[in-house]
């Protein structure tokens, strides 16, 4: 029989009346990733996803690393179904899982058994597959306790299945449960990172870049679009809303208090993130805003700058180390690409000392010279919308 799948619900279990939602939803999104690789059948019994190729010409190493970023997934295994008797289970240990035991200094079997009208209990099982491999494989010792190898077997409704140690899923919850938010993506490490943590809750993820042509390059708004792509591999396709800014900033250059610049210029991004995140279907927006970072992140800064939304805004490195961030960001690949030196809107015009305690009358007052709404609507008119996906071609 061939190499199938088993994908393992994490908190989806304790959803209670639920949890069927959550199941379908969760299936659907398999289903949706496994086409690019060929015809897999996907379904769920007893709390866990069976991912099965159904023919020759399935990508079955491309399944396997595309279901390691599906959310919802706790862990994963690639396993050899058999008959559900003791001979065939022993044998499918032996052709799928022998050559591992050959270069292991000890193995266990643990068992489970949730099909009850199996003859043999867990423990029986265990102790006869674990005997017979222990003559087959004199050069790997029994070790109950501390073992360099597990062989796992499991004995379900359809068929038993073996398969060696699981590998850590992706977690969080299906995409699609959460609703949907708008990420303001920079060119740099945090908004990507920040991105994925609200996916992993179940957020499908939009996106706004805000470009600053010819104060920022074509190369810069490139580097913003290669990392959503990346962030897709995890939250599935997203469109990133491209927003026209010089105009804006340059309003701001010529008319505001050079301490405010960056105050100012958040404002606007944070109010037409808003009003495109609306128009989307989008209930919140997220930022990768990290408190104390910079002089723009400061309690008092954020404070001011969200005062323009009335919509949820999800922060979910605030209170992070960078140095936990960069490792985020290295675990889902977007590292490489947020350190590509490339400037973005953010660094254009930036005070030499920019206003770190500002209070809101202030703010009000700095940008008072400009016809704000004028500039938003401007700004609306020109989006440009760039659909991406996982599966597309690096601009890069």
């Amino acid at each position: 029989m061939n190499e199938i799948f088993l994908l393992k619900l994490g908190e989806i279990v304790l959803k209670g009346a639920n949890k069927r939602q959550f199941e379908s939803r969760l299936r659907q999104n398999v289903r949706r990733r496994m086409k690019p690789y060929g015809n897999f059948d996907v379904y769920i019994l007893q709390s866990t996803v069976y991912v099965e190729p159904q023919d020759e010409n399935a990508d079955v190493d491309g399944a396997w690393e595309a279901c390691r970023a599906i959310f919802g997934v706790v862990s994963l295994c690639r396993c050899r179904p058999c008959e559900k008797n003791v001979d065939a289970i022993y044998e499918a240990v032996e052709n799928y899982l022998g050559e591992d035991l050959d270069c292991a200094e000890s193995f266990k079997v643990e068992s489970k058994r949730s099909d009850k009208q199996f003859p043999l209990t867990s423990i029986q099982l265990s102790q006869e597959i674990g005997g017979r491999l222990a003559e087959a494989h004199p050069s790997c010792r029994v070790d109950v306790h501390h073992p360099a190898y597990t062989v796992f077997v499991e004995v379900r409704d359809f068929a038993a299945y073996v398969h060696g140690p699981a590998e850590p899923g992706a977690g969080g919850l299906p995409t699609g449960v959460g609703g949907r938010a708008m990420v303001l993506l920079s060119g740099g490490i945090d908004s990507p990172v920040a991105a994925y943590m609200i996916a992993k809750r179940g957020v499908e993820i939009e996106a706004v870049h805000f470009f600053s042509y010819p104060y920022t390059s074509q190369l810069a708004k490139d580097k913003v679009v290669e990392l959503a792509r990346l962030v897709t591999r995890y939250c599935g396709k997203m469109t990133v809303n491209v927003v026209p800014f010089t105009e804006i900033q340059e309003a701001i250059r010529d008319n505001c208090p050079e301490e405010f610049f960056t105050l100012i210029m958040r404002r606007f991004m944070m109010e037409i993130s808003q009003r495109i995140a609306q128009g989307d279907g989008c209930g919140a927006l997220i930022t990768g805003e990290n408190l104390g970072q910079v002089a723009s992140q400061t309690m008092e800064a954020m404070a001011v700058t969200g005062a323009v939304v009335d919509i949820p805004i999800f922060m979910p490195l605030v209170g992070m180390d960078k140095e936990e961030i960069v490792t985020i960001a290295r675990k889902i690949g977007t590292l490489e690409t947020s350190i590509l030196p490339y400037e973005d809107c953010c660094t254009v015009f930036t005070p030499k000392h920019p206003k770190t305690k500002p209070t809101l009358g202030q703010v009000i007052h700095a940008e008072k010279a400009l016809d704000r709404q004028a500039l938003i609507e401007n700004a609306l008119n020109s989006i440009e919308k760039i659909k991406v996906s996982y599966h597309d071609e690096s601009l890069l």
